[in-house]
């Protein structure tokens, strides 16, 4: 599985990039890419141009994975997803007519 990376352009020559980092990222999949854009960086390559907002929850997800991977916790990283699994509506009609199983 790989992970993307948000990362932000501070210039571009070409096919390269330089990010606010200092790292070199490929931009031949994204070729509308300027500096100041947010990509999607994956090994090295960048594969969309992305939001401001996007790229900021995805940094936040990351920073709180590696938080509980530190023994610490989440906090409030992925307030923007619900608070839990729903079932499909057929099967919580079932359970709310009572029905438990088949």
């Amino acid at each position: 599985m790989c992970v993307g990376d948000p990362l932000r352009l501070v210039a571009v020559d070409g096919i390269a990039g330089t990010t606010d980092g200092g790292d070199l990222i490929d931009l031949s999949l994204t070729p509308d890419a300027r500096p100041g854009d947010w990509v999607l960086g994956f090994l090295g390559a960048a594969r969309e141009v992305i939001p401001a907002d996007e790229a900021a929850k995805i940094r936040a997800a990351l920073d709180a994975l590696a938080s509980v991977m530190a023994g610490g916790d989440v906090g409030a990283a992925f307030a923007d997803l619900d608070a839990g699994p729903r079932l499909p509506p057929h099967l919580q009609a079932a359970l709310d007519a009572g029905r438990s199983h088949g």
